[in-house]
């Protein structure tokens, strides 16, 4: 499995390790990745997802799963998210046309 968010795409990135004698050696930076479960309210199911402590910070602020998925880019997703913000947006579709 690789280490990066399903939801913002944050992966592994590299630099530097400086001493105090200025020599330069090699690191990585990972990024905080948790497993969560985070809910649909949309498809009324829960979802476990690996994603950065940025990221789920970033769906609460937008408003639970839905909202983060149906504004994020498809680039940024996984396959499993984009999954997702396909099944999503089509339950939206077909509940605008049910309610007109």
């Amino acid at each position: 499995m690789s280490r990066s968010c399903e939801l913002t795409g944050k992966a592994v990135q590299s630099g530097n390790n400086v001493s105090h004698a200025n020599n330069k050696t090699r690191r990585r930076f990972l990024p905080n990745l948790c497993n969560v479960t985070l809910i649909s309210d949309a498809l009324g199911q829960s979802y476990r997802l690996r994603v950065s402590a940025h990221a789920l910070r970033s769906v609460e602020h937008r408003g639970g799963l839905d909202a983060f998925l149906l504004k994020a880019k498809e680039g940024e997703l996984s396959m499993r998210a984009r999954l997702l913000k396909r099944q999503i947006a089509k339950k939206n579709v077909g509940e605008t046309a049910a309610a007109a």
